[in-house]
């Protein structure tokens, strides 16, 4: 066998195992150039080698624990505290813990994917439509995500990063600044609200309601038609409301998470399809350790984050690099800089004047693997002091349709129902993937589709 040295640059992720996660947050480049050198085969099969050395390592150190009595409780420095994972029902996926570390899975093995929140939660579904028959792996934090991939307890985490009602999700644009994880693939999820209490509970008696903040947002209309005086009050996450409902026998308070919550839970649908607009739709990105390739054979989009040096009029010539080579922009967010949040500017005319810095967050529709890409960036690095690549990969091209009703007339008695389409994976959770909307007449035994949309 090929010996491997020691600094072989093709396996950052497996050498960063020996530093701890404090270490790695100190990282500070102040510019990124991505280069898609595509691996050679002997760099593939060293990773492979020592891998499968890793592995072979660990195994040992678990039997030495096993003879000597002792639990393995701390891996690099950290201990079960670090990951504060949410207390979930037994009967549910177990929640994650710091013992749980082990390799990433071969060929043909589950898929861990860690996301925000508890069963029931919208970016549960996410991680299913991403990764069909994934194991998904609830933490009480996005930020908990973030530390499960960095630690190998999972192999991705879900991230949401705006909806096209509430827009962005500006926590999150923070944490994927702030974490060396990359961006691997996305995943649009139409979101259907639905206002869930205990059964037997009446509207009229609610005095308040809680969910995500963004959940509130998008139902913020709804909920003032139904002519409810109640209290907003904002929580973690959509599931975990309606958990905190179930648990605590709440009859007086409401959530607004997902109909497959209320099932989880046991509690009823007081109101079906409550946010404002149909076509509500939250987008997900999927991070990992490692970027993917990037191709050229089907649609691209690329996440970049910098900062701009000092001038006239230096943001548009850093978006004039992608208009000239007919690259499209698909989102631009603005957030504060945290190491520099105000520059000052010396005037003699008006004193000493102070700007706020920012960091810009751009997506485009473009892979690193084109050549107007790379050029384009080349060029928007001359007008930057900090510029990192969060990564390219495949754009979500699945069909959507907005909430799901079916309207049943039948003489003269008319009913509205919802249709969800739901795939079940081998470990028996249900995640929505497709929905339909159509309009059926029913006379005696004939259903005749009318409509479709």
């Amino acid at each position: 066998m090929q010996s491997i040295p020691a600094t072989n640059p093709t396996i950052p992720a497996l050498k960063s195992q020996s530093k701890p996660i404090s270490s790695l947050s100190r990282r500070l480049p102040t510019r990124a150039m991505y280069r898609p050198d595509t691996p050679s085969r002997n760099d593939w099969q060293s990773s492979c080698a020592i891998l499968a050395s890793k592995v072979a390592v660990l195994a040992q150190q678990q039997e030495v624990q096993k003879s000597n009595g002792t639990d393995l409780t701390s891996l690099n420095g950290h201990h079960n505290q670090t990951l504060d994972l949410v207390p979930i029902d037994p009967n549910l996926p177990r929640p994650l813990s710091i013992t749980d570390f082990s390799p990433a899975p071969m060929h043909g093995s589950q898929l861990r994917v860690a996301y925000q929140g508890v069963p029931g939660a919208y970016s549960e579904a996410a991680a299913g439509k991403a990764y069909p028959n994934c194991e998904a792996i609830p933490c009480d934090q996005f930020e908990v995500a973030f530390q499960a991939v960095e630690l190998w307890i999972a192999d991705r985490a879900v991230l949401p990063v705006e909806n096209s009602l509430g827009g962005s999700i500006h926590r999150n644009y923070d944490l994927l600044l702030r974490h060396r994880l990359h961006i691997v693939g996305e995943v649009q999820l139409p979101v259907h609200h639905c206002l869930l209490a205990l059964p037997g509970v009446r509207k009229e008696y609610l005095t308040r309601v809680i969910s995500h903040p963004q959940a509130l947002s998008q139902c913020e209309l709804t909920l003032t038609k139904l002519g409810l005086n109640v209290i907003r009050e904002a929580v973690d996450d959509t599931a975990g409301a309606a958990e905190f409902v179930a648990a605590n026998n709440l009859r007086d308070t409401a959530a607004i998470a997902s109909a497959r919550a209320a099932d989880l839970y046991g509690l009823q649908i007081l109101a079906d399809g409550i946010q404002d607009d149909s076509s509500n739709v939250t987008r997900f990105v999927m991070l990992a350790r490692e970027p993917i390739i990037p191709r050229t054979d089907r649609p691209f989009k690329t996440s970049i984050v910098f900062a701009h040096d000092k001038g006239t009029s230096v943001l548009f010539k850093v978006l004039s690099a992608f208009a000239f080579r007919n690259i499209s922009l698909t989102k631009i967010e603005s957030r504060p800089h945290r190491n520099r949040p105000i520059r000052l500017v010396d005037d003699a005319n008006v004193g000493t004047a102070k700007h706020f810095e920012y960091m810009f967050y751009v997506d485009f529709e473009a892979s690193m693997a084109e050549v107007r890409a790379q050029n384009a960036l080349a060029e928007v690095q001359e007008f930057t002091s900090f510029l990192r690549v969060l990564g390219s990969y495949p754009m979500d091209m699945t069909p959507w349709s907005p909430s799901v009703h079916v309207k049943l007339e039948m003489g003269s008695v008319r009913k509205e129902i919802a249709l969800f389409a739901f795939r079940q994976d081998s470990n028996s959770h249900t995640y929505p993937h497709q929905s339909r909307r159509a309009v059926f007449k029913i006379a005696e035994s004939n259903c005749i589709l009318i409509q479709s949309f």
